[in-house]
């Protein structure tokens, strides 16, 4: 932003790198990640295992009752384990470099929908090398697996 700052917290497939969900805001509290766990879970169903950072807003009672009241394992990264997430590592790396780096967007309303565009040419028209050139939407409309990380 020109002034400011915006979050995103995004639930992605990990075997299709498929953004499944996806929330933007101005604040770091866990009201918009439970959002988008929420929409997810509705929209796709219950993986069997989560995994996530150690970030207060996934941590939080909010954020992990969505997960138990679901029967859904909870993994968590230890402290440097950047491997662990490294799926969403490189979906921040392309969202920065590839959109929001380029832009310098005046309103929060104005980034939440840029990000969003992105996130569906991300889904939909952006081939992965590691998907041998597919989109994360062939791949995973192709063979959906069962696990997701935030």
């Amino acid at each position: 932003m020109r002034r400011g700052f915006v979050y995103l917290a995004a639930v992605v497939d990990v075997a299709s790198r498929r953004v499944l969900s996806h929330r933007v805001s101005i604040t770091m509290e866990a009201a918009f990640c439970v959002e988008a766990l929420e929409e997810a879970l509705a929209k796709h169903g219950k993986p069997e295992i989560f995994n996530t950072d150690q970030g207060s807003q996934f941590t939080s009672l909010d954020f992990t009752s969505v997960l138990l009241d679901a029967k859904v394992m909870i993994s968590m990264d230890g402290k440097g384990a950047w491997r662990d997430n490294v799926f969403v590592e490189r979906l921040w790396r392309s969202v920065k470099y590839e959109e929001v780096y380029l832009r310098a967007y005046d309103t929060v309303s104005e980034a939440r929908a840029s990000i969003g565009r992105y996130l569906t040419f991300y889904n939909g028209r952006r081939p992965h090398s590691s998907l041998d050139g597919r989109t994360p939407d062939e791949a995973y409309f192709g063979k959906q697996e069962t696990a997701m990380a935030a």
